[in-house]
């Protein structure tokens, strides 16, 4: 049980208290959403940009200059991150790709098909350091024509995939889930997380986040359940600079130390899709919840994002 009677935070473990401000208090910075997703900051711009998936569209959120919208239609964007050089890197359902946004505005499809067959539906985005895109790619965007468009899938299985841009080469790097979603590295790249949300549709499905040891840059190894949410299902998640992880979930965003532990909990009063760290100290956390975007200051400092 937690020990602390914040309303906005369930404390289980000191780590935690140690974590967040109790007197910073959850902000609601946007509220017009349809299923709020995939948020990233941009530092040397100062601002976020978040998917808004049902409504194609994406927006901008800029510190004193409110909410614009950034692209719209945007094939049912859902993931977003940066890559090496700072540019957009996006998932598109309805398109089943992933593309990047040049600097000039312009889109460079990076991957649209496997071995021949189109993907299901790219979900969840990161960039490694060495500049290699991974992202999940469940079934979620061709289910139905809310986010996306009703399709059969192509593939045979839900995978993880690895892309190199410099020579356009890419690879499975798991094959086994039943609908992978979120990912992120750990802060020294060392090790991948990866949630499997697949309770989302059936309640016997897996409703956990598993971790993956990071072989040479290029493979995984050593797959094992990293923690199992309680409440809903882990969507997007964040890790921190001490590796904790922060994940959605159905009540809120929850914390796991580095070892598995749940140590606190995030109240947030809708379902919570995806979160990032972002501001001029990535100190402040923005947490994107079916129709709306949050933001809570934390004592925690995200990992670095390129």
């Amino acid at each position: 049980m937690p020990n602390d009677a914040s309303p906005l935070y369930e404390i289980y473990d000191i780590r935690f208290r140690n974590l967040v401000v109790p007197s910073a208090g959850l902000e609601e910075l946007y509220s017009d959403c349809r299923w709020a997703e995939g948020p990233v900051w941009f530092a040397d711009s100062g601002s976020l940009i978040w998917s808004d998936i049902p409504n194609e569209r994406m927006l901008r959120w800029v510190p004193g200059g409110g909410v614009s919208i950034f692209r719209a239609p945007s094939n049912f964007s859902n993931g977003n991150t940066r890559d090496c050089q700072g540019r957009l890197v996006s998932c598109e359902h309805g398109t089943r790709r992933v593309t990047r946004t040049e600097i000039d505005g312009s889109i460079t499809v990076l991957a649209d098909s496997y071995k021949g067959k189109r993907l299901n539906s790219p979900n969840d985005v990161v960039v490694r350091s060495d500049g290699t895109i991974w992202f999940t790619d469940p079934t979620y965007g061709i289910l139905s024509n809310y986010e996306g468009y009703r399709a059969e899938p192509e593939q045979a299985s839900r995978n993880v995939y690895r892309l190199d841009p410099s020579t356009g080469e890419l690879d499975v790097v798991i094959e086994d889930f039943r609908q992978p979603n979120g990912l992120a590295f750990s802060p020294d790249e060392t090790r991948l997380y990866v949630a499997d949300s697949a309770a989302s549709h059936d309640i016997e499905a897996p409703r956990h986040i598993r971790v993956f040891d990071v072989v040479d840059g290029k493979k995984l190894a050593n797959g094992r359940v990293f923690c199992d949410i309680d409440t809903g299902i882990p969507d997007g998640f964040r890790a921190d600079v001490d590796g904790n992880i922060w994940t959605s979930a159905g009540d809120g965003v929850h914390c796991f130390a580095a070892d598995g532990t749940l140590i606190g909990k995030v109240k947030i009063p809708q379902t919570v899709a995806n979160l990032t760290f972002g501001g001029p100290r990535r100190n402040q956390l923005f947490i994107t919840a079916t129709r709306s975007l949050y933001r809570v200051y934390t004592t925690a400092t995200g990992a670095q994002v390129p």
